[in-house]
């Protein structure tokens, strides 16, 4: 197995996601419309696209939150191995920062030690080394964005799975969030990210784009 960057084994090594023909339909339309994808170990995938296209519902289809009313997306285990960053964050108000990040490494059985330093390395890495006993309902948008991705960090993931990570954060933040991710293909994981931000979405390694659910040629910037 990789070693990762915060010595945790992961959860798999890097996980390759198929998707063929994918179809997702709600209220009588297709949010997603016949979409190929491929998410691959030790590269950034950007899903772009306007608002209402779909990304999001594509990105909880890949991560096996939601299921594809048709076409195929394999592994189908793919849920097991894989870290989420909502776009509404998903975090608890009334826990801290730091026990933000640990509900996912507790459920893996580490010793509470081990779980607490693990914590404040993922939130470091997240740019936020200083709120660790902050409860999140006092955090920023900003902050709790970046204890969401340091939530998904924090277990080394096989794929790792982020709906808009840099959308409340300013450009530094943003470079921070970035490069963790990016540590983060590198070190082995698929990582596959939604965005409106063509910055952000030109340093992945590939990236489609979504206009009603189906992918069309990327626009020129």
């Amino acid at each position: 197995m990789t070693e990762r960057v915060l010595g945790v084994p992961p959860l798999r090594d890097g996980l390759a996601v198929t998707g063929r023909g994918i179809v997702v339909v709600r209220a009588g339309r297709r949010v997603v419309d016949d979409v190929d994808i491929d998410v691959v170990p030790r590269r950034m995938l950007a899903v772009t696209g306007p608002s209402g296209s779909g990304k999001s519902t594509l990105l909880a289809v890949l991560a096996g939150l939601t299921a594809a009313d048709g076409g195929t997306v394999d592994p189908p285990d793919r849920a097991e191995f894989a870290a989420v960053v909502f776009q509404s964050y998903g975090l608890l108000p009334v826990l801290t920062a730091a026990e933000n990040v640990e509900l996912p490494l507790q459920l893996r059985g580490l010793g509470r030690d081990d779980v607490r330093e693990l914590a404040e390395i993922a939130l470091a890495r997240a740019g936020l080394p200083d709120i660790p006993d902050r409860l999140a309902e006092e955090l920023s948008g900003g902050q709790r964005q970046r204890v969401a991705v340091a939530r998904a960090l924090a277990v080394s993931p096989a794929l790792l799975v982020a709906d808009e990570p840099t959308a409340e954060l300013d450009a530094d933040t943003a470079a921070i969030v970035l490069h963790a991710l990016r540590a983060e293909a590198n070190s082995g994981a698929a990582v596959v990210l939604a965005t409106h931000d063509p910055e952000v979405a030109a340093l992945c390694d590939a990236q489609i784009h979504l206009v009603d659910g189906r992918i069309v040629d990327t626009p020129m910037t």
